[in-house]
């Protein structure tokens, strides 16, 4: 059973390594070329499942949950995000409740409500505090990674619930606290939510699971129904970056609103400078910042289940239509209580330099130079790879400048030690690689001996009689075999394949010389011995020929003399008139 929010289908997966290249945390491990999530290190923001191009990242599902739930027959209340507006082009929040009642849902009700009250104790809270920075609660996925991995920030953290949370909290005073909540918006990261608050919030689910569901269920948008809480305001616009710091502009002249998206930035924003500084210099920051922080770029309207183009203007702009520009505080909205994010870091033991160089070795680097932070592994540098090897989080091959000499000393070795002449030329007829016996077959080992290779030579002047084979095989891709060919002084059997088209083609050659002599030799002696075998037949022949006339002879002399006796026999015993005229 999965119970990470975010999983591998390892046999989808095509070992590209690109969700490695794109986690903000690294939490993906690499085991015989399959990436699979590291759960304890995730922070569920869903880029791997949006890059990956075999589809092979997945996103929990929770529909049979959500199935459950319905038919154990609890009160079941939907949690729209804001972002339904970029899914759902078209479609009023007031259809999507309609939608949702009819398909067994006792309400529907939008996440912004939640939002609106943690904006109202947010301006509070930033009149009233007196750290100089405070960084919003809002995107978990954002939360989790400060706790994770910028742990001295995580006191820093709004000590406020996120809006879904919010928002339950909202519906359960309203309609009960038996009430079920159930959140569906684009966010994988809410999931780690609902697994560790389930008296607040009971599944989240994505807006495809959402689609899925009223599909199976053959309900369709139509009329639409009430809102539980009625319709939200400034609250829609959170889905989108900024949003948040929209509804909190006061006229607060002592809080400056940053708003960042995309969890690389802000951890480039974080890691560089030293919380410590608050407390050892309290007096060098005259204004508070806050920092309204969400994981996907551009905020939730591209989410890892949104599809492409939901962040675009179309979006945008009904986004706006829909939340009027204001501020939450002052509105008496209800309070949406606490929360608290203590850190949770996840280490990794650093290796010493020692295993590091060692680990750097096992991919071919051992000088500085070596070290090219390419980055195509999905690390950074090269040392960061040293440390993931280290760490049982990725493998060698993962290197493809290792493997790419890897794969060429083989190839040389092959080509160095096959029992025949190996060359490789491109388009332009002109050698790329070949080696030694090819030069000796060519004439020109002096040539190869000298600069251990022919590269550059034409193959026009090489081997003019099969110049145009090579032209053939790059042009066309056409494999060709010619036997027993004449070159130079030798008979040779020649394999012309193509190796990319349009680029480059390859030929092994035979030397069959010895082995034609051999035949001509065997040929030879299997004429003698037929000639000698004919004469021998013919000798026979002859022989049994005389033998038979000289037979015919006797056997003719021995027939005329019975013959005689017989008729004398007749003659004598009168019976001769009868034998006569019979």
């Amino acid at each position: 059973m999965v119970t990470s929010p975010v999983y591998t289908t390892e046999n989808e997966c095509q070992d590209c390594y690109k969700c490695v290249r794109h986690c903000p945390v690294k939490a993906i491990r690499i085991v015989d070329g399959k990436a699979s999530v590291i759960p304890e290190a995730c922070v569920a923001c869903g880029e791997c499942v949006k890059v990956c191009p075999a589809h092979a990242k997945k996103i929990r599902s929770d529909l049979a949950r959500l199935k459950e739930l319905l038919e154990s027959g609890a009160e079941v209340y939907a949690s729209i995000a804001p972002s339904y507006a970029g899914y759902f082009k078209g479609v009023t929040i007031g259809q999507i409740a309609a939608a949702l009642k009819a398909a067994g849902f006792a309400g529907a009700s939008e996440t912004a409500h939640g939002a609106e009250s943690v904006s109202a104790q947010v301006s509070t809270l930033l009149r009233e505090t007196a750290a100089p920075l405070v960084i919003s609660s809002a995107c978990p996925a954002a939360v989790d990674m400060v706790r994770k991995y910028l742990p001295g920030y995580a006191e820093f953290i709004s000590p406020l619930p996120s809006p879904v949370r919010a928002h339950c909290r909202l519906l359960k005073e309203k309609y009960g606290r038996q009430a079920k909540v159930v959140f569906f918006g684009p966010c994988a990261a809410k999931k780690n939510e609902a697994d560790a608050h389930p008296g607040e919030l009971a599944l989240a689910l994505l807006f495809p699971a959402l689609e899925q569901f009223l599909e199976e269920k053959g309900i369709a948008f139509g009329p639409e129904a009430e809102l539980a809480l009625g319709p939200a305001g400034e609250g829609r616009f959170y889905s989108v970056e900024g949003g948040m710091n929209d509804t909190l502009r006061d006229g607060n002249a002592l809080v400056r609103y940053v708003s960042v998206s995309g969890l690389e930035g802000f951890r480039r924003m974080l890691e560089d400078f030293d919380p410590a500084e608050f407390k050892r210099h309290p007096g060098a920051f005259p204004r508070k910042l806050f920092v309204e922080v969400l994981a996907c770029p551009g905020g939730c309207v591209n989410g890892p289940a949104m599809p492409h183009g939901a962040s675009g203007l179309a979006t945008l702009f009904a986004t706006d239509a829909a939340a009027p520009i204001r501020a939450s505080a002052g509105r008496g909205l209800a309070p949406c209580g606490a929360s608290e994010y203590p850190p949770e870091a996840v280490v990794d033991e650093e290796p010493d330099e020692a295993a590091i160089a060692g680990a750097l070795a096992r991919v071919g680097k051992t000088a500085k130079a070596d070290e090219v932070n390419c980055g195509a592994c999905g690390y950074n540098s090269c040392r960061e790879f040293a440390k993931a090897l280290l760490a049982g989080k990725a493998e060698e091959a993962m290197c493809h400048i290792y493997l790419k000499k890897n794969f060429q000393r083989t190839s040389n070795a092959l080509i160095k030690y096959i029992p025949a002449g190996v060359v490789i030329a491109g388009a332009d007829g002109l050698v790329v690689e070949c080696n030694r016996l090819f030069a000796e077959m060519a004439g020109a080992p002096d040539e190869f001996d000298a600069l251990g290779n022919l590269d550059g030579l034409a193959l026009e002047a090489l081997m003019p009689e099969f110049a145009e084979l090579f032209a053939g095989a790059v042009e066309h891709g056409s494999e060709i075999v010619k036997y027993r060919q004449p070159w130079k002084d030798r008979i040779v059997t020649i394999s012309v394949f193509p190796i990319s088209v349009g680029k480059f083609a390859g030929a092994v050659v035979q030397d069959v010389t010895k082995n034609e002599g051999r035949r001509e030799e065997i040929a030879a002696k299997a004429r003698d011995v037929i000639r000698k075998n004919v004469y021998t037949v013919q000798q026979v022949a002859r022989l049994f020929g005389e033998h038979i006339a000289e037979t015919e002879i006797m056997l003719n002399d021995i027939a005329g003399a019975y013959e005689s006796q017989t008729v004398g026999k007749r003659l004598r015993t009168g019976d001769s008139e009868e034998y006569l005229n019979g």
